[in-house]
């Protein structure tokens, strides 16, 4: 019988982001050892489709029901991205604490931790981490938050598995359904919404200073802007929307209306001369085509990447319109320097990337290695 590794994490077409740490774990896996992947996903459907994976539809099963597909497991894998904050902690901890009770390996992948500030939860995590075999996560602001949390178990630093991902093609002719002109300076924008993953996020204030700043990249550029949904089926959609309306040259912007893939958004980033994002993978893909960037970090696992490229981490929450727009006036004359500190940093963020997978290997019975 062929080895099983499952994966669980927030999948299932919600996020370009999630979709390219899946994409590139499974291809990581698939790479290197013979193996079949279950996916416990949000979206069976569309996960088994899009990965050609067997997919588990995890928020439909009961516990018994979740016990039968961890305990028939070789390893089981929580992660990556960020999963461990106040409101969703118990939840995607659920399989996990199964996967301990059945004696089946288990290791977080890649993962980022916070906020969190319940006691309840800090406990509950430290409790339930303190069990697993290994544990890795993507930024150093996470180990120190674990460890200030209870947990005592070693931590392995690793890196976002979006860092190795490969980009598709993005053909010319898709800027034409975006109205945008393939000549001219393009602008790419992300923005988010307010949520427990970013609770000190005031929506009437960012709102305001993205769209200050948006005119003032298309008065002091010529710019047009791009606004790119991460997650386009409601919250991004609806918040790039609305900034666009508070913009006083809304013509000079748009929204993306077709949806792309993680492959081919990170194609797309190639195409544009500058961005500005709060997205944490958004910013990993300007990253990965070393296009300057303006960082709108609302959360630490935004504030560990920038950690990682040595880059300055302007405080969102903070900042008032005319210091924004200082800001991107500063980094935009600075964008060959921040081209060359992308060019010297990513190696070594996309070795550490690696090891997480390498670890999990270790954790396997003896194999059949992948041709």
């Amino acid at each position: 019988m062929s080895l099983r590794i499952g994966i669980s994490g927030s999948y299932g077409g919600l996020n370009l982001g999630d979709e390219a740490i899946l994409e590139v774990m499974i291809e990581e896996f698939r790479r290197h050892v013979d193996a079949e992947i279950i996916v416990f996903s949000r979206n069976a459907e569309h996960t088994s489709r899009t990965y050609r994976v067997r997919a588990v539809p995890v928020r439909q099963l009961g516990r018994r029901e979740i016990a039968a597909e961890v305990g028939a497991l070789d390893l089981f894998v929580l992660g990556g991205g960020g999963l461990l904050y106040d409101s969703e902690a118990a939840v995607y901890l659920r399989e996990v604490n199964v996967a301990i009770e059945q004696q089946v390996p288990v290791m977080t992948y890649s993962i980022s931790a916070g906020p969190l500030h319940r006691p309840e939860n800090q406990q509950m995590v430290a409790k339930t981490l303190n069990h697993v075999d290994v544990i890795t996560v993507r930024e150093e602001r996470a180990r120190r938050l674990l460890e200030d949390i209870g947990v005592t178990k070693r931590i392995t630093v690793t890196a976002d598995p979006a860092l190795l991902l490969k980009p598709e093609d993005f053909p010319l002719e898709r800027f034409h359904a975006e109205n945008i002109r393939e000549e001219g300076m393009l602008v790419a924008i992300s923005v988010r919404e307010p949520g427990p993953a970013a609770p000190d996020l005031s929506e009437e204030h960012y709102h305001f200073l993205i769209a200050n700043a948006a005119d003032f990249l298309v008065e002091r550029l010529g710019a047009q802007c791009l606004f790119v949904p991460m997650e386009s089926q409601i919250w991004d959609l609806q918040h790039s929307h609305a900034i666009v309306a508070k913009m006083a040259n809304a013509h000079r912007a748009h929204v993306m209306k077709v949806p792309p893939t993680p492959g081919q958004l990170l194609g797309m980033m190639k195409y544009a001369n500058f961005a500005m994002g709060m997205r944490l993978h958004f910013l990993v893909f300007a990253a990965l085509q070393h296009v300057s960037f303006v960082p709108l970090p609302y959360a630490s696992k935004v504030l560990g990447l920038l950690d990682d490229l040595g880059l300055p981490q302007p405080p969102i929450q903070e900042m008032n319109a005319g210091q924004l727009c200082a800001y991107i006036d500063r980094s935009w004359d600075q964008r060959e320097f921040m081209s060359k500190q992308l060019s010297v940093k990513l190696p070594a963020l996309q070795e550490r990337a690696r090891l997480a997978t390498s670890l999990a290997l270790k954790l396997l019975p003896p194999q059949k290695k992948a041709a």
